[in-house]
């Protein structure tokens, strides 16, 4: 077939009846990525997507090297070998663990074991922006709560959103997008408190981040809660995004429930191998740890100089709540060759890059407080 015909055939195919899909996909929003930094001529960063800044570990891209020789095989779908380096590594059982493709591909998963339609799913609201998108797709109803005033979980004003229709309730910990961390003293009694047979996921994909000795840790409260998951990633401090890698914490029942609704070999033997690699490697991935909590600390001290109010940060990035000003703001440092996260009318997330990244954010919000901003 010529080309001619060919582009002849689509379009009469085209203009005929449609396949049918749920309507139900006109409703839920797409999920919107971090955009890369628009070509200035000069130096230009990526701070709007809360990757590592640090190249893989060093170990991590050799053992991708002799995973990949093995691509003609399928990889093992059990995760053996990591399951067991996990549990050693977290102090849990085996059994308590279940793989998946990224914490994102969990919290399908999540859904899809506690979720019929028409039940209620309950988060802070801004919180990650997965949330909303999973829930409408499984055909729950979204209950959000807004934040305090101080950009925390409102725990009280969640633990009365919850009703006999609720059946999941996430808690992001520390919070994507605004980065403040619940407390253990505070995290506890809202546990409790909510009914056993509510499915209470503390989503920690920054957890590696957080500083705070008071913290909430999922792996303790977890133990003597069998309705609560707690989700961590290799995405975020492991810096590796890009294989899709991620693990809950759950006694079985809502493990192997996990399990049972992971797609098929999902987790590359690539991602297993260098997840692997990377737990070897655990303390020299705390040391770059370290250096990115150190920037962090710096960005936001002068941000607060320069008169912004970001919130206390226990993630990879800090938050500018700047209303109706969000995409003002966004476009100015794009123009600067500096990429942020924009959400809406709400704010700016901006992740903690390399220190030149840093400085650079700092140089265009500080030109934008006195072009903008003044009086």
């Amino acid at each position: 077939m010529s080309d001619a015909s060919r582009d002849e055939a689509v379009a009469r195919a085209s203009k005929g009846p449609s396949p049918r899909l749920r309507t139900l996909l006109d409703t839920i929003p797409a999920y919107v990525p971090g955009k890369s930094a628009a070509s200035t001529g000069g130096p230009s960063w990526k701070l709007s997507s809360n990757e590592n800044p640090y190249p893989p570990l060093p170990g991590v891209l050799e053992a991708l090297a002799a995973a990949a020789g093995q691509m003609h095989r399928y990889p093992d779908i059990h995760c053996t070998e990591l399951t067991g380096r996990l549990a050693e590594h977290l102090a849990v059982p085996a059994s308590h663990i279940a793989l998946g493709t990224g914490s994102s591909g969990l919290l399908q998963q999540l859904m899809q074991i506690s979720v019929d339609p028409g039940d209620e799913v309950v988060y802070a609201w801004r919180s990650f922006e997965s949330y909303p998108i999973v829930t409408r797709l499984f055909g729950g109803r979204a209950v959000e709560v807004p934040l305090t005033g101080d950009e925390a979980h409102d725990l009280d004003a969640m633990a009365r959103a919850v009703t006999e229709r609720t059946r999941l309730v996430f808690v992001c910990t520390p919070n994507n997008p605004t980065g403040r961390a619940l407390r253990r003293d505070v995290l506890e009694p809202f546990l409790d408190d909510l009914p056993a047979d509510v499915v209470i996921v503390l989503d920690e994909a920054y957890v590696e981040f957080n500083t705070d000795p008071c913290r909430a840790d999922g792996l303790e409260v977890y133990r003597n809660r069998p309705n609560v998951v707690t989700l961590r990633t290799f995405s975020k401090a492991y810096g590796l995004a890009g294989l899709r890698i991620g693990y809950a914490v759950a006694h079985p029942r809502v493990a192997d429930a996990l399990l049972r609704t992971a797609v098929p070999f999902g987790v590359s033997t690539t991602a297993q191998s260098a997840a692997i690699a990377s737990l070897d490697r655990h303390s020299e991935l705390m040391e770059r740890v370290d250096e990115l909590v150190t920037e962090r600390g710096r960005v936001r001290e002068a941000l607060l100089e320069q008169g912004w109010t970001p919130p206390d940060s226990e993630a990879n990035f800090v938050w500018l709540r700047l209303g109706q000003q969000t995409t003002d703001f966004a476009e100015h440092c794009r123009a600067a060759g500096v990429a942020v996260r924009p959400y809406g009318h709400d704010g700016v997330r901006v992740t903690i890059g390399e220190r030149h990244a840093n400085d650079a954010v700092l140089t265009a919000a500080s030109a934008f407080r006195r072009e903008f901003l003044a009086g």
